[in-house]
């Protein structure tokens, strides 16, 4: 099997040129087109690969989806979530399966809802608890199945536990307090930023590579671009929406695009360890749930303590 994973990271790694993560292209605007001029993507893409009209609509629909059950009822949003994590938590068993890591499915979901549960109605001790039990049920789960590939499987069995699950049980502590829908579109809003701010500068600017290796169409322009809507983006927001300062909102932009950047980077790599292009296909235009939720997940712990230190609950 390890000649078999090797050769198709090698074949993901030589691909990369052309068929790399569609959404990193959309963040860091490297042109699929040759550097003389040559036509780009057939009609109905942009410049980056992606089919751009599509991709926006389904990002307005869900962000649709987002608002209109954050600012009805929290609970409801909080389902919301539990889906959304969900659905990640079953791309990421899935894509572990095809390299023969076996990740309890069932016990992984029933953790997810539990440590979101528990971090909402129980605050980060619960949530810190729910997780140490999940991953308490994971290994015994494992250990009824054989001792063939036991440490491997255990291994991914924690990381879906803490990837998508633990990180995402965060969000459930940013919306707790009265003013919880405002510090969650904070975070949610600051976020996409980094995608838009990269997306516009790498394709006006884009052309020093960040990391060819990992994420060929990543690049330092779009980086900056990414920076500067962050920031603006996190000092006005935290002004406006809980009377903080604007510097306050400014340094939250900056840890904000460093984690989301580093999230993208860490899903690329898993990706291409496993030999795929997107963890799933369910979002046209933006591949799979856990290829949305990769710079989200990274940024919501940043988040959640730099505005309990700025603007306690």
């Amino acid at each position: 099997m390890d000649g078999t994973a090797a050769g198709d990271r090698d074949s993901a790694e030589n691909m990369a040129g052309s068929s790399s993560d569609g959404r990193d292209a959309a963040r860091n605007g490297s042109s699929n087109g040759s550097p003389n001029g040559s036509p780009g993507p057939a009609a109905g893409g942009s410049r980056t690969g992606r089919n751009l009209p599509v991709a926006i609509a389904v990002g307005v629909a869900l962000g649709v989806l987002v608002i209109g059950s954050l600012y009805v009822v929290k609970v409801v949003f909080l389902l919301v979530v539990l889906a959304a994590v969900g659905l990640g938590v079953h791309e990421l068993v899935r894509a572990l399966a095809a390299r023969g890591v076996r990740a309890p499915l069932v016990p992984s979901l029933a953790g997810t809802a539990a440590m979101l549960g528990g971090a909402y109605w129980g605050g980060p001790v619960s949530l810190v608890g729910a997780f140490a039990l999940t991953v308490m049920v994971l290994l015994t789960w494992r250990m009824f199945q054989g001792i063939d590939g036991y440490v491997r499987d255990a291994t991914g069995s924690v990381l879906v536990a803490a990837y998508p699950s633990l990180l995402a049980g965060f969000v459930a502590l940013l919306l707790v307090p009265d003013d919880g829908p405002d510090r969650v579109v904070i975070f949610i809003a600051v976020t996409v930023c980094s995608d838009i701010g990269g997306y516009f500068a790498g394709i006006l600017f884009g052309k020093h590579k960040m990391s060819p290796i990992i994420s060929p169409k990543k690049t330092w322009e779009g980086f900056t671009g990414s920076a500067v809507a962050c920031v603006v983006a996190g000092a006005l927001l935290v002004h406006f929406l809980l009377d903080g300062a604007y510097w306050q909102g400014a340094l939250l932009g900056a840890v904000v695009v460093v984690c989301a950047t580093l999230g993208d980077l860490i899903e690329s790599v898993i990706k291409r360890d496993l030999g795929i292009k997107d963890m799933g296909t369910l979002l046209p235009g933006h591949g799979g749930v856990m290829d949305r939720l990769d710079s989200l997940l990274f940024t919501l712990v940043p988040v959640w303590l730099l505005l309990q230190l700025f603007i306690p609950s």
